[in-house]
């Protein structure tokens, strides 16, 4: 008996560390405990809100999720590169907690190297942490679209310890209820977006409150 009641206590033992270590997991996303008043949408027009009015694009139904302010700064048809000259005055000279880059669509369109694209959100994650903020890298890969990055950028999130959203599109390029065009959602499928991206952020956001208190 005694010598269950030891493997008993053992096991529990490692069930209590490997849970304490998933929930420590929650922490090691760089900048947790940012000071900054804003969370800014960085991207392109899947961020802007290609399709849909003003108001009803993924960054303003987010605001309506969380306590503070929600900037959008999507550019319809940009890519990493346009992205690269916007980012000091759209971002770095705000005041981020989060920062959501969502890119990479127009850089394969426009048959920007892979390198390029890459080596574009490795420099934009680095600048938006020493700015003291958390980063969030967005994945629009949607079956066979984007497919090829889809592994570099979960890579460069775990890289850098930044949220990684996957597959923000998945369903909704395949799903004409969900889309203004062949490729853009309309508001039923920019609503998707959003909720799949607040499922991400949520606990993150959460962390840093308690942290700031």
């Amino acid at each position: 008996m005694r010598k269950n009641n030891f493997k008993v206590l053992v096991v529990s033992c490692q069930i209590i560390v490997t849970l304490a270590l998933v929930g420590c997991a929650k922490t090691e996303i760089k900048n947790i405990n940012s000071k900054g008043k804003e969370i800014i949408c960085f991207g392109d027009s899947i961020t802007l809100g290609y399709g849909v009015e003003k108001g009803e694009d993924y960054p303003s139904l987010l605001a309506k999720k969380v306590s503070l302010p929600v900037i959008n700064s999507g550019v319809d048809g940009d890519s990493t590169v346009d992205g690269m000259l916007r980012l000091k005055r759209e971002v770095l000279d705000r005041d981020p907690m989060l920062v959501l880059i969502e890119f990479g669509g127009n850089d394969f369109l426009k048959k920007v190297p892979k390198e390029t694209t890459l080596e574009n959100l490795l420099k934009m994650i680095d600048m938006c942490q020493e700015k003291g903020a958390m980063v969030a890298l967005v994945d629009i890969s949607a079956g066979m679209f984007f497919k090829e990055y889809r592994g570099e950028y979960a890579k460069i999130a775990r890289q850098k310890n930044a949220i990684f959203i996957p597959g923000i599109l998945n369903g909704i390029i395949t799903n004409p209820m969900l889309k203004s065009d062949f490729f853009h959602p309309n508001v039923k499928g920019y609503q998707v977006v959003c909720d799949r991206i607040y499922k991400e952020i949520e606990p993150y956001l959460k962390k840093n409150k308690e942290l700031r208190l």
